[in-house]
């Protein structure tokens, strides 16, 4: 009991210290235009261009490869415009098999500007109807997206 005591005076003593530490200005502010004695910086133009981002467009997010016979192999390029106001940088793409193989733009991609993606797809050991999912990341306003790969392989 006589611990529990000491316990809750040492919390009461700290949390009273805490308090008592807090600044003379109480005055809290939403944002730093609102505080009358705010001086605007550099650094605030470069956060208000950091709120800008790319839009990635493609022309086409599905491509279907029609009907091949196993063991070809199918590439396509996904063309996209960034349409919109900061540069895209795609930081990774990931196809769901490892017999879909994708490359794609590593420099950045600016506002009006065209990149893609590679896609190669082996074929060997995958009869039957296909559809492969190609997973994009970046620094876009959608942040994550996905474009398709489809068809169907005739057995050997």
């Amino acid at each position: 009991m006589k611990l529990t005591q000491n316990i809750f005076v040492i919390l009461a003593v700290l949390t009273f210290g805490i308090a008592c530490n807090n600044s003379e200005k109480s005055t809290t502010y939403e944002s730093s235009y609102e505080d009358p004695e705010y001086t605007p910086s550099h650094s605030d133009s470069v956060v208000n261009t950091a709120k800008k981002k790319g839009i990635i467009e493609f022309a086409n997010t599905s491509f279907d490869f029609g009907t091949i016979d196993e063991g070809e192999q199918v590439e396509y390029s996904y063309e996209f415009t960034n349409v919109g106001e900061a540069p895209i940088i795609l930081s990774k793409v990931i196809a769901s098999c490892g017999c879909t193989t994708p490359s794609y733009t590593s420099t950045p991609v600016a506002p009006g500007e065209k990149g893609n993606i590679k896609v190669a797809f082996d074929s060997k050991g995958q009869p039957g109807k296909q559809q492969k999912v190609i997973t994009i990341q970046s620094n876009a306003e959608e942040s994550v997206m996905t474009v398709e790969l489809k068809g169907e392989v005739n057995k050997k």
